[in-house]
């Protein structure tokens, strides 16, 4: 019955990638314009094309902004230093102290996805993240991370355990049979959420400045004007603010997992 469901709601995202139309990208363009097996390989790739250029843009950028760390800082050391304080604040005040050891991944994984929104609003590129494909790599490797946690912190049999919802009375045993399965599927809807959400709302986002683009060059036609209205200016800073959220909205949930995995003392504290 799940995996009907999952095939289902697989076929709906797919015509609903194919149903809504992004602007071109450079890749599309050479794609067009310049048939061959290179650009066939570049199309096909292209969000993976797109996902390792966001990956390059951050290591650079922390590059740049770590290799000469001066006492009073450059404005670029300044806004990473405050990123960081940032997050480190926002991990450690869901998880509490021991939240620390995590805040290179979160952190990371909301200045990642952060970026991949972004490269949309850019001309010629395309935010990775309105695929399917790239969200859905992501929530696999916070999957991957808050299970190798919960068996890191409580061990295989606290971690079974934990599944188990914790029983310590009768009551409680007797509802591990219904518990287990339960807290199983869980844990595997939790990776399917986060890609979804963050999947649809930047694929919304992306097709709706698209679509003002085109009603922007449509109004000028009758005058044959080479650029149209710049209709799409108002949703270009609603989605500064919306990727924003969905990054944080992303990162947030997966301190909230982790935090969840941790052994029942470490909540206590």
């Amino acid at each position: 019955m799940v995996e009907e469901h999952m095939h289902e709601v697989t076929h709906q995202v797919a015509h609903a990638e194919e149903g809504l139309k992004e602007l071109a990208n450079w890749i599309t363009l050479v794609n067009e314009y310049r048939h061959g097996s290179v650009a066939h390989f570049l199309h096909h790739w292209e969000n993976v094309v797109f996902s390792l250029t966001a990956a390059l843009f951050l290591v650079g950028i922390s590059f740049l902004a770590a290799r000469k760390k001066l006492l009073i800082p450059t404005p670029l050391q300044n806004a990473l230093e405050l990123a960081v304080e940032s997050l480190d604040n926002l991990v450690t005040g869901i998880i509490g102290p021991r939240g620390r050891a995590y805040v290179p991944f979160i952190g990371t994984l909301f200045l990642y996805i952060l970026i991949q929104n972004f490269m949309g609003l850019v001309p010629g590129m395309k935010s990775p993240t309105s695929s399917l494909n790239t969200t859905a790599a992501l929530a696999i490797c916070v999957f991957g991370y808050v299970q190798g946690i919960g068996i890191k912190e409580n061990g295989i049999l606290g971690y079974v355990d934990h599944l188990m919802g914790n029983p310590r009375d009768l009551v409680g045993w007797i509802m591990t049979p219904l518990n287990l399965p339960l807290h199983i599927l869980e844990e595997l809807i939790k990776p399917l959420s986060l890609s979804l959400r963050l999947f649809g709302n930047v694929l919304g986002e992306d097709s709706l400045i698209a679509a003002f683009v085109g009603l922007g060059i449509l109004a000028l036609s009758f005058m044959k004007s080479p650029i149209g209205l710049p209709l799409q200016f108002p949703f270009l800073l609603l989605s500064l603010l919306l990727g924003t959220i969905q990054a944080l909205v992303f990162s947030l949930l997966t301190t909230i997992y982790i935090s969840l995995m941790l052994p029942q003392e470490a909540h206590e504290h």
